[in-house]
């Protein structure tokens, strides 16, 4: 039994997460899985480096302290950057608000939690791929084998329309409508939602997808070998897998640390370059802000706005937007599957 000062973290967990992010706090499911995945990974690290069992973990294990060893490990060992670090450090804040609502005699722990700083973060480097460097990765993944249509697809997907890697992952069956005028809808950060238009190449990569994709009960796009939703860990190393192969034929590849992010920046580059019009960026990536967009201008110190012109202009085409206001570690894993402007199509040439 538990002492009666301490609580189990399970069900502690599962009501943030399955009652209050959504349900009071109104949230989008993408941040929930977010949260969960911060969870992910700080249940680990306390296993880790106590060696208690996950499903025996209690709220009073997750101290100030543990979490600070937790952040500078993502810093060290993982090579996080700062702002991911405060990404975390800020779900893990939130949990500790519902904590302090919750349960009075966890008050004073949740205040030493929350009381952790977040670390000032520089300005962002923008990592981004020129139009060959994209072309590479995205071409080769072989169209004669049931996962390579899919990486073809996803990878393709997730560069022409600047997907962030949760939106990709996703994207279910109903959000897709390869009809007369093909598109996608795509819900992002704060439940804002984008209707993109897809261009032929696009369509009918998907439409092979859709073709080889198994017969699953689960309505997520893009699956795994086993039929199961494709995971973070799963789009990350695919990618990794086709840098590599790439950069022997790019060797510039070679220099680049390319994550999944790097595909949406390159897309948000190359829109930029060929409009020039930062609000059209804006629109294309979702942003509620032109502010968030900005960083792009500073991409490129030498010419700014006048990046490699040298470019041939990339096919623009409008689009439209609509507006939609058991184990502990089971549990997160499921809480990471969500539930479920003038807009552009860069064509791959």
């Amino acid at each position: 039994m538990l002492n009666e000062t301490q609580h189990a973290l399970a069900p502690v967990l599962s009501g943030f997460l399955n009652e209050h992010i959504i349900r009071d706090r109104g949230l989008s499911q993408l941040t929930r899985s977010s949260y969960a995945h911060t969870f992910i990974l700080l249940i680990r690290f306390i296993h880790q480096k106590t060696g208690k069992p996950i499903d025996r973990l209690q709220l009073e294990d997750i101290s100030s302290e543990i979490v600070m060893r937790f952040l500078d490990d993502l810093e060290q060992a993982r090579n996080n950057s700062r702002r991911t670090r405060n990404l975390r450090l800020a779900a893990i804040r939130s949990f500790f608000r519902y904590v302090q609502m919750r349960i009075p005699a966890a008050l004073e722990l949740a205040a030493s939690v929350r009381a952790l700083a977040a670390k000032k973060a520089a300005n962002p480097v923008i990592d981004w791929l020129s139009i060959d460097e994209a072309r590479a990765i995205i071409q080769l993944p072989s169209m004669k084998r049931r996962d390579g249509i899919r990486d073809r697809a996803m990878l393709s997907v997730a560069y022409i329309c600047a997907l962030r890697v949760s939106e990709v992952l996703a994207l279910s069956l109903s959000d897709l409508d390869l009809g007369s005028k093909p598109t996608l809808h795509v819900i992002g950060k704060g439940r804002r939602a984008r209707i993109l238009p897809l261009a032929p190449d696009t369509v009918q990569l998907l439409r092979a997808w859709l073709s080889a994709r198994p017969d699953v009960p689960y309505d997520h796009i893009f699956l795994n070998r086993h039929g199961f939703p494709l995971s973070r860990d799963g789009f990350a190393a695919r990618l990794a897998r086709y840098v590599e192969l790439a950069a022997g034929t790019v060797p510039s590849l070679a220099q680049k640390r390319v994550t999944p992010h790097v595909l949406r920046h390159s897309c948000a580059m190359h829109m930029l370059k060929a409009t020039r019009d930062i609000r059209k960026v804006a629109l294309w990536l979702g942003h509620a802000s032109i502010q968030s967009t900005e960083i792009y201008l500073h991409a490129d110190p030498e010419e700014k706005l006048e990046i490699l012109t040298s470019h041939g202009g990339l096919g623009i085409k409008p689009g439209k937007f609509a507006s939609r206001a058991s184990s502990v570690m089971s549990m997160l894993e499921a809480a990471r599957k969500p539930s479920d402007g003038l807009q552009a199509v860069v064509k791959l040439r």
